[in-house]
């Protein structure tokens, strides 16, 4: 093993815990991702990773230990964050319980590679309605029993220096001895320190800035009657308001701008859809692009996404990744707590 602690991020997704595991200083030596488009683009910005390629229910721990050429409990942190639409706010009934969803029991299968592997230190990222579920207590019932001394908290990805507005649930723990969770700092990022020297998407050489969505002509109407820097679709009044509104209360961030000495709304996989949620850019008359979604979840501005996978899908792998930021800021005190110990 090298001198520099190793990591293994399952559920990589695009990149997003990778990259904030190496800006922490791990080696991060493997990563699990079942997604086609989501794979391309880790393997475009870490090529040297050896990315396991499946379902990670199918993935066996002896597979994983013959891959990278370790031993059980020879792994420094195992880092992942399981499919969590099933207990996501939007999916849950009456708030507290999720829906029926297959993948809320990938958690499990973190916890079967935690077991087999015994990692020396652990960290799961969720959002905040997974500790409502029963799932929940019995992970954390098994990691105990494995010899993990675990911690968890809810925090807002904004405390962090990430400009944008995120509840996500951190959990760490340890076989080694007692772990801290990082604190947050009450100062926070703005959308316009974030994105708001950002050249317009024509005026950019950024494909990814300028891969925005065509819209009609009654829609364009309507975008250029929110009020800048933090409007929302209210200006319309009673009558303007789009019948699917009109039958609904609550939402009322649909069609929303962006407040630029603000933090974002939270990025979702829906982040460049303006019918979706406050995406709209605080002072031009269209949604945020890609490029300036990525740069809100603290995305190297030279990180690559496979443009031929379309629009709709980079959205999503952006919305659904976590911010690289939050996830340096936590792993930082991991690493030196296994320093500590060596």
């Amino acid at each position: 093993m090298s001198n520099v602690p190793q990591a293994v991020d399952v559920f990589s997704g695009c990149g997003g815990m990778t990259i904030g595991l190496k800006r922490a200083g791990f080696d991060v030596v493997a990563g699990v991702e079942i997604n086609e488009h989501a794979r391309l683009a880790y393997s475009l910005n870490h090529p040297e990773v050896f990315l396991f390629g499946q379902d990670v229910r199918a993935l066996s721990v002896e597979t994983v230990l013959a891959a990278l050429n370790i031993t059980v409990g020879e792994l420094d942190l195992m880092a992942g964050c399981p499919p969590c639409q099933g207990f996501s706010r939007m999916r849950t009934k009456n708030k507290t319980q999720p829906v029926d969803d297959s993948r809320n029991d990938l958690i499990f299968e973190f916890i079967r590679l935690v077991k087999g592997l015994l990692p020396k230190t652990v960290m799961l990222e969720n959002v905040p309605g997974l500790v409502n579920d029963v799932r929940f207590n019995q992970a954390l019932a098994q990691l105990d029993v494995a010899g993990y001394s675990c911690k968890y908290v809810v925090v807002n990805a904004a405390d962090f220096g990430v400009p944008q507005r995120r509840k996500r649930m951190i959990l760490v723990g340890s076989r080694l001895g007692e772990l801290e969770i990082a604190k947050g700092r009450s100062h926070h990022r703005t959308v316009r320190q974030a994105i708001g020297k950002l050249a317009a998407p024509a005026q950019s050489r950024s494909k990814l800035h300028r891969l925005l969505a065509t819209r009609s002509e009654d829609v364009a109407s309507r975008i250029k009657l929110i009020p800048k820097d933090g409007g929302s679709r209210s200006a319309w009044g009673e009558e303007g308001q789009l019948d699917c509104h009109k039958k609904l209360r609550g939402f009322h961030d649909v069609y929303g701008r962006m407040a630029w000495d603000k933090v974002s709304p939270t990025i979702t996989r829906f982040c460049c859809n303006p019918s979706k949620g406050r995406f709209l850019h605080p002072e031009q008359d269209r949604e945020i692009s890609p490029f300036e979604a990525a740069i809100l979840q603290t995305f190297p501005r030279s990180y690559k996404f496979p443009i031929e996978t379309g629009r709709e899908a980079i959205c999503s792998m952006i919305g659904e990744a976590l911010p690289p930021l939050l996830v340096q800021k936590q792993a930082i005190p991991i690493r030196q707590h296994i320093a500590t110990f060596e």
